[in-house]
């Protein structure tokens, strides 16, 4: 009897500690999902890039997607979607180095929303993807005009 309780303790324990992974190894998985943007596009235009009182620099610029599919009369269509990229720091400084309109990159980054009033004080919101980090997916010869 004693021994059968004991093999229901260790396997209840192997369970919970299972369990206890599993739970731990699924939040911190969500905690890397949320708030979570990854695409590939190409540059709309060249960064704006500007640099802050204390030194602090930011590139914005539009990055362009496009998803293309064959319709219902077997044409094939291309839908453009274009987001609106904030980048900060160290970061902004290579996209004024290196990024130009056409190139194509890959970001990885979170959505934001902005609101603003303008001079006329109607209100404005827009949506932005600030960019954590990007990579160069084409070549150096790639970016189209």
């Amino acid at each position: 009897m004693f021994h059968q309780i004991g093999k229901d303790l260790i396997d209840l324990k192997k369970h919970f500690l299972k369990s206890l992974f599993i739970n731990n190894l699924t939040h911190n998985a969500m905690n890397t999902l949320r708030n979570s943007v990854k695409l590939i596009g190409r540059l709309g235009q060249d960064p704006e890039v500007k640099t802050l009182d204390k030194g602090n620099k930011f590139a914005k610029f539009s990055l362009a997607t496009s998803d293309s599919f064959t319709a219902k009369d077997g044409s094939k269509q291309e839908q453009t979607q274009w987001h609106n990229i904030v980048v900060w720091g160290n970061l902004a400084g290579i996209c004024e180095k290196y990024l130009k309109k056409g190139k194509e990159i890959a970001i990885d980054g979170r959505l934001t929303y902005r609101t603003w009033e303008d001079k006329n004080g109607t209100k404005h919101i827009s949506s932005e993807i600030v960019a954590n980090d990007f990579l160069f997916v084409g070549s150096n010869n790639e970016s189209r005009k």
